[in-house]
């Protein structure tokens, strides 16, 4: 199999890359694109690793191959079925061991152009780590700053669907960055997945043009930013986003209008808040949400909670807010489109 293994800068040179490993596995991180054609189900894997400690090397070996075999004689029916004569597969599993080799083999006798990742996941996981690392200090970043409910994001988004160059973090951890930022409906990734996301988004952007970042902290939701993008960003020039607080509870009332479908999850998610806030406040915010007062709650959370919030974290980490570009932006507004192309024009930059 030496002269079938490729090493990682040859992905582009297949058709389709495909995972081996457990749908586990695959769930908790893969490469941009894979698709997973499991030699071993999860509960397989688990047979397998257990006579491997308790029995033998060869009696997990022997089982493991025949499980092994199973399964690619139901790809070959299912998965691969209409795959072309000139199909070329890459194949990886953990590190590049029999998984990987024992699907790239019968592809091969199949007369596809299969190859086999040298290295397998493993060796992708350290290309991430390494991107996390060297590509955030080559991107000029513009830090779109400004209090909840300003409306950050959909200028963000607006940024990118005019042209410009957008790292939506907040999009690749499926998650607000605030204590009530969960998506409805929507599970975080994990922490590798995540990462996973960015260094696939850093690769794509171009170096010579700046990138909108909107300001975020070390946390958003369970998953972590690496430090060197969190280093660089807060070096950068920043954008303060401004909005009405009338705007700002018009807007928080829509975003999260769903955390009232779920009222004792909200009130169990806002007693987390005890020990910044006192009981007393926090019981108050609570029975608010009893009593369906929606825009008082949120006017008392924004002033009470999210701007004090902010101006602790800001103040203390993005160095150019002092001399941020102040931008007033109507986040309620259908014309937010034109909102960005307003903001391009007045920082002089390219759409």
């Amino acid at each position: 199999m030496k002269d079938l293994r490729v090493t990682l800068d040859r992905l582009a040179d297949f058709d389709e890359i495909v995972d081996v490993r457990t749908p586990l596995e695959f769930a908790e991180d893969h490469i941009p694109g894979a698709i997973n054609a499991p030699v071993l189900s999860n509960e397989e894997r688990v047979v397998v690793g257990t006579l491997y400690v308790r029995t033998s090397a060869f009696e997990a070996t022997r089982v493991g191959a025949a499980m092994v075999a199973r399964n690619i004689a139901a790809h070959l029916e299912t998965t691969f079925a209409d795959r072309p004569r000139g199909w070329r597969p890459l194949i990886y599993c953990w590190r590049g061991g029999k998984r990987s080799e024992s699907l790239a083999v019968w592809l091969n006798l199949m007369g596809w152009r299969a190859a086999q990742l040298d290295g397998g996941y493993k060796t992708y996981r350290r290309s991430v780590l390494a991107a996390l690392t060297t590509l955030p200090p080559q991107f000029e970043y513009i830090v779109l700053t400004g209090a909840t409910g300003s409306g950050k994001t959909r200028l963000l988004r607006a940024l990118e669907h005019a042209g410009a160059q957008a790292l939506d973090l907040e999009g690749l951890a499926a998650h607000r960055g605030s204590l009530l930022g969960a998506i409805k409906g929507e599970a975080q990734p994990s922490q590798k997945a995540f990462e996973t996301a960015l260094a696939d988004t850093l690769r794509r952007f171009n170096p010579e043009r700046p990138v909108f970042v909107e300001a975020e902290s070390r946390a958003i939701g369970r998953v972590m930013l690496p430090e060197a993008l969190l280093h660089a960003m807060h070096r950068s020039r920043c954008v303060s986003v401004q909005a009405h607080r009338d705007e700002r509870i018009a807007f928080l009332l829509v975003d999260y209008a769903h955390l009232f479908d779920e009222p004792d999850t909200f009130k169990a998610q806002l007693r987390k808040l005890i020990g910044l806030h006192s009981r007393e406040r926090v019981e108050r915010w609570c029975r608010l949400i009893d009593e369906d007062e929606r825009a008082t709650l949120f006017g008392e959370l924004i002033e009470l909670h999210y701007d004090p919030a902010y101006t602790r974290s800001s103040s203390g980490h993005f160095v150019e807010l002092p001399r941020a570009a102040p931008f007033v932006l109507r986040p309620n507004d259908a014309d937010i489109a034109e909102q960005a192309h307003e903001l391009l024009n007045r920082l002089q930059l390219p759409r």
